[in-house]
């Protein structure tokens, strides 16, 4: 049994209606661990950083704006394949097609804007968790 850590975000959308509890009690019955958790207002060096793979996609400075109109919940999640299985209990990215059962499924809105505004984040590699972890807990 590998442990792995992930970063995951609660995101201004979830933060503003109320979800990070529902969200968190859901990680937490799947027995991942918290290491360690914190509400932050991320400023735009900080979101370059973390986004820097879509810079120039048509997508990236509404994400910007959405990811800095609220706090964020910042999660050091620990556990056996943490994060393939929090992507799983995450759902697809667009909520319209997140199953029932998932945390987007379930509590996900498609508002018809530019960006979608998904609840959460979910590192996508053990690369990639690294880096997400080196920026929002640094």
């Amino acid at each position: 049994m590998t442990t792995e850590e992930t970063l995951i975000l609660v995101k201004p959308d979830g933060v503003a209606r109320g979800l990070t509890g529902a969200i968190l009690a859901r990680i937490e019955a799947k027995g991942y661990s918290l290491v360690d958790i914190r509400l932050v207002e991320p400023d735009r060096a900080l979101l370059e950083q973390h986004y820097a793979e879509h810079e120039g996609k048509p997508f990236y400075e509404p994400l910007l704006e959405f990811m800095m109109s609220g706090p964020s919940v910042a999660i050091r999640l620990a556990g056996n394949r943490v994060i393939e299985g929090f992507r799983s209990l995450a759902g697809t990215t667009d909520p319209t097609t997140a199953a029932p059962g998932t945390i987007r499924g379930d509590f996900g809105r498609d508002w018809g804007l530019k960006v979608q505004q998904n609840l959460v984040h979910g590192s996508d590699s053990p690369e990639s968790a690294a880096r997400e972890l080196g920026i929002w807990f640094s």
